[in-house]
């Protein structure tokens, strides 16, 4: 290419070392991306710094923060108080059932009554039939008898009510239950 021609295309801005440097124009598609970002940068900063429409990332965080400060509150330790509490609450034990259904009646029967599992209507129990203990075994399971933990698949809050749901079981002795397993509950 001649000079003549090189210097028609673009002016030229500099040269080095035989090298020659033109004042290209930017392409189109290049100048597109950066109005765009510009334009939406200015829009990101004045929705969420000026204006405040929205919260931010760390407005997010703050009310997820508060949200599980409020959450863990009501988290209390299981105590046989607090589980015989929540066995008198009828919204917690309509929940603790439909946990029940969904994980538990495969192994203990619909209502309790025991297939591979033991039979939770009647007065014995494996592992004890206080509310704490009942609320440890489903909590931490029992992997020699084939019982799975449930506390970190449902949740503190879940094993409570499923534990509530399975004190509301007790002494209602379900019509084809399995053989009493365990010791006898005493008083």
């Amino acid at each position: 290419m001649s000079d003549k021609a090189m210097s028609e295309k673009a002016p030229l801005h500099y040269i080095y070392d035989g090298i020659e440097e033109h004042d290209n124009r930017l392409p189109n598609w290049w100048l597109f991306i950066l109005w765009t970002t510009i334009v939406f940068g200015a829009g990101y900063w004045f929705w969420y710094h000026i204006a405040e429409v929205s919260p931010g990332q760390l407005g997010e965080y703050n009310a997820e923060a508060a949200e599980l400060a409020k959450r863990s509150q009501g988290n209390k330790p299981a105590s046989d108080e607090t589980l015989l509490a929540l066995m008198q609450d009828p919204k917690a034990v309509d929940g603790g059932k439909a946990v029940f259904q969904a994980n538990c009646a495969s192994c203990h029967g619909a209502q309790g009554q025991g297939l591979i599992g033991p039979n939770l209507t009647d007065g014995y129990w494996l592992h004890g039939g206080k509310p704490v203990a009942i609320h440890k075994v489903v909590a931490e399971g029992v992997v020699s008898k084939g019982m799975p933990a449930w506390e970190r698949t449902l949740g503190a809050e879940r094993v409570k009510a499923v534990t509530a749901y399975v004190l509301t079981l007790k002494g209602t002795n379900a019509p084809g239950g399995k053989e009493p397993q365990g010791e006898p509950e005493q008083p």
